[in-house]
């Protein structure tokens, strides 16, 4: 492969492919590679797989896209608009007792626990969805995949590097919902006593514990949604395809998961045990339901990402 190979940014841009500095950097770091000599075993010198597609570089990559930012705008604003409902409404800030909504003001543990219950059913499981749904298909749908892996990367590598990136970013965003709502919690109501719906008080320092135990649990919960999301990506060429089909599955296993006819049957659908970490928001704490949770996420999303890495090993690579 040669320089001449290897399209300049002007003809990415009337193309309408995506361009990226460090991704053409990339490209062109491939092209100078590869006009090297090579060596007696046939591989060229100075070549190695370890040092294509950095994961620093990615993470850069990932950071600039303006998707990316609009994300981690909107999840560091919605602790502020939910707190600008409870201002415009009539709330009690002394309320003892209640549902999770109820007691949202009483304490700023309280208000993170109504934050992440208001959002469980359709913005958690988005970040994931987002993130490493649009992975693989963004790039399909940008027609650089080919030139990626002409660099040369290997397969797995791509997949690994950009599937570890996501990760970071999801995990990252799951994490900022909850410290902004801490943060905003304790401006507006105080660093009370987290109040569970059974009238229990647990100390502001238990219930951090709680928070942060919450918080893992959510994060694993949802690696079936990561999981789904990236078989999805190295299946199809759109990022919106990848993206809403893991929303739609999590928005469908909720539904089926409200109809009592099902039965035992409901145990077995991914979304099941969703709120499962609420258990922590009280002194005799049942583990039960949070360790079938995270068991069946495990299964679930060790089942995806495995058909995931098998269909982008053999898939045909046109865009």
């Amino acid at each position: 492969m040669s320089k001449a190979s290897i399209p300049d940014e002007n003809a990415r841009i009337d193309h309408g492919v995506h361009t990226d500095p460090a991704a053409l950097q990339e490209l062109t770091d491939a092209a100078e590679l590869e006009s090297t000599d090579v060596g007696q075993d046939g591989a060229v010198a100075g070549y190695k797989a370890g040092r294509t597609l950095r994961l620093s570089v990615e993470l850069r990559r990932q950071l600039r896209r303006r998707r990316t930012q609009l994300v981690l705008g909107f999840v560091a604003l919605l602790p502020f608009i939910l707190v600008l409902a409870f201002q415009i409404g009539e709330t009690s800030p002394n309320r003892r007792s209640g549902g999770f909504v109820d007691l949202a003001t009483a304490s700023a543990p309280n208000f993170v626990v109504l934050v992440l219950f208001v959002s469980g059913t359709l913005l958690l499981p988005m970040l994931p969805a987002l993130f490493f749904g649009d992975t693989i298909a963004s790039e399909s749908s940008w027609s650089s995949l080919k030139y990626l892996l002409a660099i040369p990367v290997p397969r797995h590598r791509v997949l690994r590097q950009k599937a570890i990136a996501s990760g970071i970013l999801s995990a990252a965003a799951l994490l900022l919902l909850p410290l902004v709502a801490l943060v905003v919690g304790v401006i507006w109501y105080g660093a009370g006593d987290a109040i569970s719906p059974t009238g229990d008080a647990i100390p502001f320092s238990d219930s951090l514990i709680a928070m942060l135990l919450s918080y893992v649990y959510i994060v694993v919960q949802l690696a079936w949604v990561a999981g789904l999301a990236l078989l999805l990506s190295v299946s199809v060429d759109a990022p919106l395809g990848a993206v809403g089909g893991a929303v739609l599955v999590a928005i469908l296993s909720l539904i089926l998961d409200q109809i009592t006819a099902l039965a035992g049957l409901r145990d077995y659908l991914p979304t099941h045990f969703s709120f499962a970490w609420m258990d922590l928001i009280a002194k005799d704490i049942n583990w039960t339901n949070m360790a079938n949770g995270l068991l069946s996420s495990i299964i679930y999303a060790t089942v995806f990402f495995l058909l995931a890495a098998r269909r982008f090993s053999t898939k045909d690579i046109t865009s």
